[in-house]
C-alpha cells in the first residue's frame, strides 16, 4: 500500500476568519442599536418636557373664612376676659377647716354656707353668754317682785300715817325702800343689756366660723382642704388665707389695651366683635362699656372694657380675646363666616372669574363666583377653606400648568 501524499493537505482558514470578523462586529452593532435607542428616548423626553412645560414659580395664598363685619372694622386690639365682680372668700376667724361643700366649678348663691371652721370653743362661749342672759332676766323678775312689794308697803304706810297710827319716820323708811327697788330695776335692766351684747358677740364669733358666698357666682379655684388651718392674713406657717375664689359670671367683660393714638376711634356704646382664642369659630357681640380714665405710661395705652351683649356659658375668665371695634352694628347674617380669598388671586379667563388652585405641582383652573369685599378679602364660592391658590397668576398660566412655590 502506497503512503498518502501529505503535501497536498492544507487548512482552510478563510471561513474561520470570516466567522471571527462576524463575531467582532456583533458588539459594535449592539452598541450602535443601544445608542440609537437612547437617542430616541432622549428626543421623546425632550418632546414630553416641552409639552409638559417647565414649572412656573408662583406665590400662593390660602383660602380662609372671613366675616362680613371685617368690612366695618376701624380698630383691632387684644385683651383678656375678666370678671368685674370676683372675690377670694376667707374667714375673719382663725380655726381649722372641718367642712367644705364646694369644688371648682360649683355654682353658689349669695349667703350660701360653703365651708365651716372648727367651732366647739365659740359655741361654748355662746352658751355661757346665753346662760348669763337668762340669769339677768331672772334677776329682773325678782327685782320687779321686790318693787311691787315696796310699792304696796309704801301705800299701806301712807294710809296709816293719815290715821296717825305710824310715825313719819316709818313712812320715810317705806319710801326709801321703794326708791331702792326702782334703782335695782334700772341696774338689772342694764345687766340684761350687757348680757344681750355678750350673746350677740358670741353669735358673731359663731357666725365667723361659717364661710358664706358673698354673691351668686361660680367657684374658680379651691385654695384649702379639710384639716388646713385658716387665718385672716395667712401669716402662720402652712396656714391658708382664702378658702376658695369665686366670680360672678354675669359680670364678665373683656379688658383690652388701646393705644392712646387710636383712642379717638373708640367711644362708649360702640359695637364690638369679640373673638376668643378658645372658640376661634365663634364671634361674640360686644359693646364698649367704659374706659379707665388714666393712661398706662409704660405702654402708652388706655384700658377699655367691653361688655358682652349676650352671655355664653363657654366664656371663662382669663381667656385670651381679640376685639374688633366696628363703625356700625352688624346684622345676624353678617356674623356668619364666609369663604374668602385674597382679591389678587381672582382673575378673568374667557369671560369668567377663576382662581388657580395648587394641587400637588399643578395649577388647576377653578371657576368661582366673587362676592362682596370682606375687609382685605373677597367672598368667593367654588373653593374651600384651606385650599392653596396662586396670587397674581400670569397670562401664560394655564389649567394643568406645572408650578412651584416662589423661592424654591
Amino acid at each position: 500500500m502506497s503512503e498518502p501524499d501529505l503535501s497536498k493537505l492544507k487548512i482552510d482558514r478563510t471561513g474561520a476568519s470570516q466567522r471571527a470578523t462576524r463575531r467582532k462586529g456583533r458588539p459594535r452593532r449592539r452598541i450602535l442599536l443601544v445608542a440609537v435607542a437612547a437617542a430616541a428616548v432622549a428626543v421623546a423626553l425632550l418632546g414630553f418636557w416641552k409639552w409638559r412645560g417647565a414649572p412656573v414659580a408662583v406665590e400662593t395664598a390660602s383660602v380662609t373664612m372671613a366675616y362680613p363685619s371685617q368690612a366695618y372694622t376701624v380698630l383691632n386690639a387684644t385683651g383678656y376676659v375678666v370678671a368685674q365682680r370676683k372675690a377670694a372668700v376667707a374667714s375673719k376667724a382663725t380655726g381649722r377647716l372641718v367642712w367644705l361643700n364646694v369644688q371648682e366649678g360649683s355654682r353658689v348663691k349669695a349667703d350660701e354656707i360653703i365651708a365651716r371652721l372648727e367651732d366647739l370653743d365659740v359655741k361654748a362661749t355662746r352658751e355661757q353668754a346665753a346662760a348669763n342672759l337668762a340669769v339677768a332676766r331672772a334677776n329682773l323678775e325678782q327685782g320687779m317682785a321686790e318693787l311691787k312689794d315696796a310699792e304696796s308697803a309704801l301705800q299701806r304706810s301712807q294710809d296709816l300715817l293719815k290715821q296717825g297710827f305710824v310715825s313719819q319716820a316709818s313712812n320715810d323708811i317705806a319710801l326709801n325702800r321703794l326708791d331702792k327697788a326702782n334703782a335695782g330695776i334700772s341696774s338689772l335692766k342694764a345687766a340684761i343689756a350687757a348680757a344681750q351684747a355678750s350673746l350677740r358677740g358670741a353669735d358673731v364669733a359663731v357666725e365667723q366660723t361659717l364661710i358664706r358666698a358673698p354673691f351668686d357666682g361660680v367657684v374658680l379655684t379651691k385654695s384649702a382642704n379639710i384639716g388646713d388651718v385658716i387665718t385672716p392674713f395667712s401669716s402662720a406657717l402652712d396656714s391658708k388665707g382664702a378658702v376658695v375664689s369665686i366670680a360672678d359670671m354675669s359680670t364678665l367683660e373683656v379688658e383690652a389695651d388701646v393705644s392712646e393714638s387710636n383712642l379717638a376711634k373708640v367711644k362708649i356704646g360702640q359695637p364690638v366683635e369679640i373673638q376668643l382664642d378658645a372658640l376661634p369659630d365663634q364671634r361674640f357681640r360686644g359693646v364698649v362699656a367704659r374706659t379707665v380714665p388714666t393712661v398706662d405710661r409704660s405702654k402708652a395705652t388706655v384700658m377699655t372694657k367691653i361688655r358682652f351683649v349676650e352671655a355664653d356659658a363657654r366664656v371663662l375668665p382669663e381667656m385670651s380675646a381679640k376685639v374688633s371695634f366696628l363703625s356700625q352694628e352688624t346684622g345676624a347674617s353678617e356674623r356668619t363666616a364666609r369663604t374668602a380669598v385674597n382679591p389678587e388671586a381672582v382673575v378673568q379667563r374667557g369671560g369668567r372669574s377663576v382662581v388657580y388652585v395648587v394641587k400637588g405641582d399643578r395649577a388647576v383652573e377653578t371657576p368661582v363666583q366673587a362676592g362682596a369685599k370682606l375687609g382685605d378679602w373677597v367672598e368667593v364660592n367654588g373653593v374651600q377653606a384651606g385650599d392653596k391658590v396662586v396670587l397674581r397668576p400670569a397670562d401664560k398660566l394655564k389649567d394643568g400648568s406645572a408650578v412651584k412655590a416662589a423661592g424654591k
